[in-house]
């Protein structure tokens, strides 16, 4: 394939195309497990200018077609954790972060797949409610209401339409509320004119949107919102640091 340039979804610059990978690439390979090779290309471009990177097909999937292909009944094979490791030590963080979370506050886990972390939380007094567009789709969440927590676990990788994600979000946040959400950061991992061999590019796992920090930062600037990082993978969007989470980050 030629190299071509695109708009770049974050902040409009050009893209160009980076490399191509095998479908079957999984973040398993982390571990030494290698699927066989499905014979298909995925190929990446990369943003010239907040260095966004993103499957350029895969991007344009309809919903029914990640049901099919990625979140099916082998997804368990690429992703053994998310089930009940991944969502028990994300609870467990959370009640670590905020131990005395007032009784009033809202939360919603979008994202939350099987609501296993919601359900931990409850169990220790939280108000947590889960959603999942791919295992709730037919719920309107807007009869919920809105949240002053929310937090998103591994989602924004996994998004095509990261505008509407945003939108979805912002639609169901309060006005002094934490958007609390985890990705990789993918500086010093993905760089130009070199093979993409970093293992959390990896479209099996539906991993088709990767972030660097400055796009990250365009994101939520274009929201109104300011963005702060406990470490590589863990991050939060805020307008004004809400009272209750004022020891995670200054203003």
């Amino acid at each position: 394939m030629d190299e071509e340039k695109l708009l770049c979804p974050v902040c409009k610059a050009n893209g160009v195309l980076l490399d191509v990978v095998d479908f079957n690439k999984s973040c398993e390979e982390a571990r030494g497990k290698h699927l066989p090779l499905a014979g298909i290309p995925v190929y990446y471009v990369l943003c010239d200018s907040c260095r966004f990177c993103w499957a350029l097909e895969l991007n344009r999937w309809p919903l029914a077609k990640f049901k099919d292909c990625i979140y099916n009944a082998d997804y368990i094979s690429v992703d053994p954790d998310y089930l009940e490791v991944r969502p028990t030590a994300n609870a467990k963080r959370l009640r670590a972060i905020f131990p005395n979370l007032p009784s009033d506050i809202r939360h919603l886990d979008y994202g939350g797949g099987n609501g296993l972390l919601s359900k931990l939380l409850r169990e220790s007094n939280w108000d947590s409610v889960s959603y999942d567009p791919f295992v709730d789709g037919e719920v309107d969440l807007g009869r919920f209401g809105r949240f002053d927590f929310i937090t998103a676990y591994e989602v924004f990788e996994h998004v095509p339409d990261l505008q509407i994600l945003l939108t979805s979000l912002c639609a169901l946040l309060t006005h002094n509320s934490l958007l609390l959400f985890s990705t990789l950061i993918s500086d010093g991992n993905i760089e130009s004119k070199k093979r993409l061999d970093w293992w959390y590019a990896s479209p099996r796992n539906g991993h088709i949107s990767l972030f660097s920090r400055k796009s990250l930062s365009i994101l939520a600037e274009g929201r109104g919102f300011k963005f702060g990082s406990f470490s590589n993978g863990l991050h939060v969007f805020y307008k004004t640091m809400p009272v209750w989470a004022k020891h995670i980050i200054r203003d």
